[in-house]
């Protein structure tokens, strides 16, 4: 599979939203299934084996979310969310549930484009983690746990590299602080997001080339970090 050519599954019940999806994937060499149902959509995904879903919440049947938590028994597949839902309580649920990435409709074109490969390029990493990942003079062995940046060795304490590390495995993917909390601090305690973030402060300092306007580590408002 190539980040050009994989089948991506829309769900969505508005037909406007699916046309406009189809032609803009098809344009780009993707291969288009669709559903307009939370039954359609699990019926199909088992059937086809998409290697990416396009997911809208608000389907006839029942809640988008209901199509993650069944997927996520037993696939991996990507799934983004689009959804008119602007509220952060239910990105965070569609991401705590599985969801690789959240877009609230209406949505850029070309962002979708670009957050599609982000999806389809981690899932080929992750059926073979790569040890080493490097981008705009950042590299991180996880093998050897050694940061560079521009060359030079960063030093890292060792709750700074737990959230690097997992921004890293999960680079292009949407992780939300619970997520982070929990891998890194082994704890779900919200109250203690402020401290996540200070932590975040200090990555960006030591690892952005401008540590105020971030390329590297970004922030999704009031839901988490992604790894560009």
């Amino acid at each position: 599979m190539s980040l050009e050519q994989g089948r991506v599954l829309i769900v969505d019940d508005e037909l406007p939203i699916r046309r406009l999806l189809r032609n803009t994937l098809q344009v780009n060499d993707y291969k288009v299934l669709e559903a307009g149902s939370v039954a359609e959509a699990l019926a199909v995904a088992a059937s086809e084996r998409p290697d990416l879903i396009l997911l809208d919440l608000g389907l006839p049947d029942g809640d988008g979310l209901k199509v993650i938590e069944v997927l996520r028994a037993d696939s991996a597949v990507p799934i983004i969310v689009l959804s008119s839902r602007t509220d952060d309580d239910g990105k965070v649920r569609a991401l705590d549930a599985g969801a690789d990435d959240y877009v609230t409709k209406p949505f850029s074109v070309d962002e979708l484009l670009a957050r599609i490969r982000a999806a389809l390029r981690h899932r080929m990493q992750s059926q073979g983690t790569p040890p080493l990942f490097v981008r705009d003079g950042l590299s991180v062995d996880l093998v050897r746990r050694v940061v560079l940046r521009d060359g030079a060795e960063v030093r890292l304490s060792p709750k700074e590299y737990g959230i690097l590390q997992q921004l890293v495995i999960h680079a292009g993917k949407v992780l939300t602080h619970r997520h982070l909390l929990r891998e890194v601090w082994q704890q779900d305690d919200a109250g203690d997001v402020a401290y996540l973030r200070v932590y975040i402060r200090q990555l960006r300092a030591k690892l952005e080339a401008n540590p105020e306007q971030p390329s590297l580590i970004v922030t999704e408002p009031g839901v988490g970090y992604r790894m560009k």
